[in-house]
């Protein structure tokens, strides 16, 4: 990975974030992330694999969790699809839905009682998603 790559994808993030900040009615703030090129798509998944594998988890479909009461559910049609779920506190509910061929997506909630989903349909998509519940 390139320094002018990492800087590409910092950037991208902190631009999202600025975007979709407002808070929610559920008491709880987003950031997504969708790359809009195959290159940045390319690595926010290698981005995700080498998360995974970091944390000693397996290509596919993966739910990490911390807390109580938190549910997650991964569905999978098509193949090379990587889905992951982190959840760190207590009652959160997240979900992914991949249609298709090579997709990665990454969902993140941190704090209590968050509710997000990732929903992709196509090939090679990617996509990031970081939500704090308060």
């Amino acid at each position: 990975m390139t320094a002018k790559t990492l800087t590409t994808i910092a950037a991208a993030i902190i631009a999202s974030a600025s975007l979709t900040l407002p808070a929610m009615a559920g008491g709880q703030f987003a950031i997504n992330y969708a790359p809009t090129d195959p290159e940045q798509a390319q690595m926010l998944s290698t981005g995700l694999t080498v998360f995974g594998l970091v944390n000693g988890l397996k290509s596919g479909a993966n739910v990490m969790q911390n807390g109580s009461g938190n549910s997650a559910g991964i569905g999978q049609w098509g193949s090379g699809n990587n889905g992951l779920v982190v959840q760190e506190g207590n009652g959160h509910n997240g979900t992914i839905q991949q249609t298709g061929n090579n997709n990665s997506c990454g969902l993140f909630q941190f704090g209590e009682a968050t509710d997000a989903e990732c929903i992709q349909n196509g090939n090679g998509e990617a996509g990031a998603t970081v939500v704090f519940g308060f």
